[in-house]
């Protein structure tokens, strides 16, 4: 995530392509990174703690240049606090991976209106914040790929979730509008829809109680992640990130009506005990 510098940027080392990628501490992002990193790119990284930094060292092994920003993805300070201090690198971004994003677990009416905003924040503010400053550099350099990591959420109503998948749906519209726009201008953008992964999501989310919270029957993160690189640089549109019967699911969403979609997702994200208010 983003926020408050974390030291100074490390020299620039080599002619290697520059790539970020909020929200690449762990998950998804780490492994959205390494797969840039092993593709020969230098690469900026965001997270909430300290964690961070221990992402970067570990992606130093690829043999490329790694710059950890600590902070808060969920303030305008600090996603423009991470887009300066990767702007103080002094090079062109050729690759972004706008990938940050929180969930929030149980019933609408159980949680607070603070915890709902603080998603709305994230995962869609802080979306437009930072895609905007990378839109805006690119277009100015005249090229430039764009990877935004929605959720096959998108395609589904998600009660027990119920503003994080319609988080992750404007996201995926935004991606596919922007892309429209910036085509013609030597600029790609790629919306990548994972199925439900192998990473601390559902747990940070308080889901841990929920078919969610186990991790055994999910896609590989590393697999996810390698999907959306590979479309990234395809020029794909979109991809879904995980194994086929994910990507079948997502096809059935198009065509399923939303209340049984809606019956479906419940099912898997209701706390265990919870009873039904329907």
């Amino acid at each position: 995530m983003l926020g408050a510098a974390r030291g100074q940027p490390a020299p620039v080392t080599g002619t290697r392509p520059l790539a970020l990628v909020s929200g690449g501490s762990s998950g998804i992002g780490f492994e959205l990174a390494a797969q840039l990193a092993q593709r020969g790119h230098d690469v900026a990284i965001s997270g909430q703690g300290d964690r961070v930094d221990e992402a970067a060292e570990r992606l130093r092994e690829h043999g490329v240049a790694a710059h950890p920003h600590q902070g808060d993805a969920g303030t305008y300070e600090g996603v423009e606090s991470f887009w300066t201090f990767v702007t103080d690198l002094g090079r062109p971004v050729e690759v972004a991976c706008l990938n940050v994003g929180i969930g929030l677990g149980g019933a609408f009416a159980d949680s607070d209106l603070a915890e709902h905003l603080r998603v709305v924040a994230v995962n869609v503010a802080g979306l437009v914040h930072l895609a905007k400053r990378v839109t805006d550099a690119m277009l100015a350099q005249g090229r430039g790929r764009i990877l935004v990591t929605s959720s096959i959420s998108a395609t589904t109503p998600t009660p027990y979730e119920t503003v994080y998948g319609p988080s992750k749906a404007f996201g995926f519209a935004f991606a596919e509008s922007l892309r429209e726009e910036v085509r013609h201008a030597g600029l790609t953008v790629t919306a990548l829809l994972p199925g439900a992964t192998d990473s601390e999501f559902h747990h940070r989310a308080g889901m841990g109680d929920t078919q969610y919270g186990d991790n055994t029957w999910k896609n590989d993160r590393t697999l996810v992640a390698r999907q959306g690189i590979d479309a990234l640089f395809a020029g794909d549109d979109q991809v879904v990130g995980g194994d086929e019967a994910t990507r079948q699911q997502a096809a059935d969403n198009r065509a399923t009506p939303e209340t049984v979609k809606a019956a479906r997702h419940a099912e898997g994200a209701r706390p265990s005990g919870e009873l039904s208010r329907g």
